[in-house]
Parts: structure tokens; sequence; C-alpha cells
């Protein structure tokens, strides 16, 4: 084995090794970057805040409560069309 053959099996050596060393740095930077965007961006207040759990369970029995008086005016009108009653006045 001479000297070139040495130097072309080191080279590519050398150039694996500077291709994983730019591939795991550059892996890193990356995630830095990503952490950093995250970061800023929840500092930022963007658009509407989010409802909070005991605004959305409020607003959940508001919604059930809504439901049921509008099934109960229903079947009100419909007791009275089936009975042949007027409707009381109000």
């Amino acid at each position: 084995m001479n000297w070139e053959d040495v130097w072309d099996v080191l080279k590519w050596v050398l150039a694996a090794l500077a291709a994983g060393f730019i591939g795991q740095f550059g892996r890193s930077f990356a995630l830095h970057v990503i952490r950093r965007r995250r970061a800023t961006r929840s500092e930022q207040p963007s658009g509407p805040s989010p409802i909070t759990p005991e605004a959305q369970l409020d607003r959940d029995r508001l919604e059930a409560l809504a439901k049921i008086e509008k099934k109960r005016a229903k079947a009100e009108v419909k007791r009275i069309k089936k009975s042949g009653d007027r409707a009381p006045d109000a």
C-alpha cells in the first residue's frame, strides 16, 4: 500500500467525520432555533386568549340550560297543539 492509497482513504474518513460533525451540530442548531422561536411566540399575545377550563364549564352549563329550556318550550307547544287548546295569553 503506497502513500497515495492511504491519503485517499484518509480523505474519505475525514469527509465522513466532517459530514457527521456538520449533521450533528446542524441538528442541534436547528433545535435551538425552534426553541427560541417558540419562546418568543409564547411571550407575544396572539389573538384571543384561550378559554380557561372554568369558563368552558360555565359556557357548557349555559348551553345545556338553554337547550333544556328550548326543549321544554317545544314540548309545551306540542302539548297545546295536541290538546286543541289555545296557547295561554302572556
